[in-house]
C-alpha cells in the first residue's frame, strides 16, 4: 500500500459539519423550540446516601404555571436504566446513593416557575453512613449500597507462573499509583426535548447513544419501541460522557403527561454533579526484569471506583486489566481487578475507556526499571515491545499489524527533529 493514492487517508478534508457551525446554522438541543413548549427541572438529592421516608409534591402543583410534577410512582415501566446493568433509577423511589440523584421532575411555563416548584417540594430523608473510598467499600462492615454488596465486578488475568517470573528477575520495581476522577467538561451541557403526537414520542437529545436511549425510553414508559423516535441533536462534545442517559426518559414522561413539548437543560453545576466521570483507579504494581533488560514478570491489583451506579464499570475494568501490561510482551503475568460501588459520582465511559489510567502506571514502571538497569528508556521499550508473533497477557497471538515499535522510532525521530 506504500505510495498508493487514497481519496481520504492522508488527505486534507473538510469537516462535514464545519460550515454550518462556523456560520451559526447548527441547531443544538437548546436551540430547539416548539409552540406551547414547557420547561423542566429536576429535584435532586443533597445527601450522598439515605432512604426517602416521605415525599410531598402537592405544594409544587400549586405554583402558578406548573403543569406536571412526576415522581417514581408515575413511571409506568421499569424505572431502571444502565448501559450494562440496569441498576440506576430514572427517579429514586426510596434508596438514594449519591448527591444529585433525581427524585422528582417538574414541567412549567417558565424556568422561574420550575424553580419555585422545586423549592415547594418537601422530602424527608433518613441519612445513612456513606462510603467514598473504594478500599473501605470492599470491607465486610462497610455501608452497603446494594444488598449483594459493593463489589460490582471482578476480573482476573493469568499468564505463565508469576512466582517463577519474579525468581528469574534481577531487578524488581513495586509501586502504588492513584488516578483521580475526571470530568469530561464538554462545552454543551446535557439537553433533551420531547414531543408527543398521538401515541408517537419523539426525543431530541445531546447524546452519543440514540439507539440505547430509544430502548430505555420505551422500557420505562412501558410502550413498544416503534412508538419512540430518538434524534441526536447537534452535540457539543461528549467524549463518552453522553453515552449514559440524562433526562431522555424524564422529558418523554412529562410530554406524555402534559401533551405538550418539554425541554430540560442541565445547568453547568448539574452537568458536573450528575454526568458520568473517568474512573479513579488505585493500582498496586510490581514489575520484574532480567539484567539484560528482558521483562519477566508483571503483577498488579486494580481497584476502580465506579461510584453509585455501574454505567460502563464492568467494561472499563476489563479493558483496564487487559491493557495493564501495555504494549510489551511479558511471559509471566497476574492481574486482579475490582470495580467497586461507592457514594461518589458515577464513573462511566471516557476517552480511552479505562486504559489511560493503567498506561500511566505501566509507563512509570518502565522508566524506573530502565533507570535501575542503567538502560536507555527508549531502547528498553523497543527491546520489550510487541512484534508479530508476540503473545499478549490474555494469550492472543499478534500475527500482523503490530505497529508499536515503528511508532516509537518515528516519535523519537520527530521529537529530536523538533527539539534539536
Amino acid at each position: 500500500m506504500a505510495g498508493q493514492d487514497f481519496a481520504v487517508v492522508g488527505q486534507s478534508l473538510k469537516k462535514v459539519d464545519a460550515l454550518e457551525k462556523v456560520l451559526g446554522k447548527a441547531r443544538f438541543g437548546d436551540d430547539l423550540s416548539f409552540p406551547g413548549m414547557l420547561y423542566a427541572k429536576v429535584f435532586r438529592s443533597r445527601v450522598p446516601h439515605g432512604m426517602i421516608k416521605k415525599l410531598d409534591v402537592s405544594k409544587a402543583y400549586q405554583v402558578a404555571g406548573v403543569h406536571a410534577v412526576v415522581t417514581a410512582d408515575d413511571i409506568p415501566g421499569s424505572n431502571t436504566h444502565g448501559i450494562i446493568i440496569k441498576d440506576e433509577p430514572v427517579l429514586v423511589k426510596d434508596h438514594i446513593r449519591k448527591v444529585g440523584d433525581p427524585i422528582a421532575v417538574v414541567a412549567a411555563e417558565t424556568k422561574e416557575a420550575c424553580d419555585r416548584a422545586l423549592a415547594a417540594i418537601e422530602v424527608e430523608i433518613e441519612e445513612l453512613p456513606a462510603v467514598f473510598d473504594p478500599i473501605e467499600a470492599m470491607k465486610e462492615d462497610a455501608p452497603k449500597l446494594y444488598e449483594k454488596g459493593n463489589i460490582l465486578a471482578t476480573c482476573k488475568i493469568v499468564k505463565g507462573d508469576i512466582e517463577e517470573g519474579f525468581r528469574l528477575s534481577d531487578v524488581v520495581v513495586a509501586n502504588r499509583y492513584r488516578t483521580v476522577l475526571l470530568e469530561h467538561a464538554y462545552i454543551e451541557p446535557e439537553v433533551c426535548v420531547a414531543t408527543v403526537e398521538g401515541d408517537q414520542i419523539t426525543v431530541w437529545a445531546s447524546t452519543q447513544n440514540p439507539h440505547y436511549d430509544q430502548k430505555e425510553i420505551a422500557r420505562n414508559l412501558g410502550v413498544n419501541i416503534n412508538k419512540v423516535r430518538v434524534i441526536q441533536a447537534v452535540t457539543g462534545g461528549g467524549f463518552g460522557g453522553k453515552l449514559d442517559l440524562c433526562a431522555q426518559v424524564q422529558v418523554a414522561l412529562l410530554a406524555m403527561k402534559t401533551g405538550r413539548p418539554v425541554k430540560l437543560v442541565y445547568s453547568r453545576e448539574e452537568s458536573i454533579q450528575c454526568s458520568s466521570k473517568r474512573h479513579p483507579y488505585i493500582m498496586e504494581v510490581k514489575t520484574g526484569a532480567r539484567k539484560d533488560g528482558k521483562l519477566m514478570a508483571f503483577e498488579a491489583t486494580l481497584i476502580a471506583d465506579t461510584g453509585a451506579y455501574a454505567s460502563y464499570g464492568p467494561g472499563v475494568l476489563t479493558r483496564g486489566a487487559v491493557h495493564f501490561t501495555g504494549p510489551y510482551e511479558i511471559p509471566h503475568v497476574k492481574i486482579t481487578g475490582y470495580s467497586v460501588y461507592t457514594n461518589n459520582p458515577t464513573a462511566g465511559a471516557m476517552r480511552g475507556f479505562g486504559v489511560p489510567q493503567v498506561a500511566f502506571a505501566h509507563e512509570q514502571q518502565m522508566d524506573q526499571l530502565a533507570e535501575k538497569l542503567g538502560l536507555d528508556p527508549v531502547e528498553f521499550r523497543l527491546m520489550n515491545a510487541f512484534r508479530p508473533g508476540s503473545v499478549t497477557a490474555t494469550g492472543q497471538v499478534l500475527e500482523h499489524s503490530v505497529g508499536i515499535r515503528e511508532t516509537i522510532k518515528q516519535a523519537v525521530a520527530k521529537a529530536k527533529e523538533l527539539m534539536g
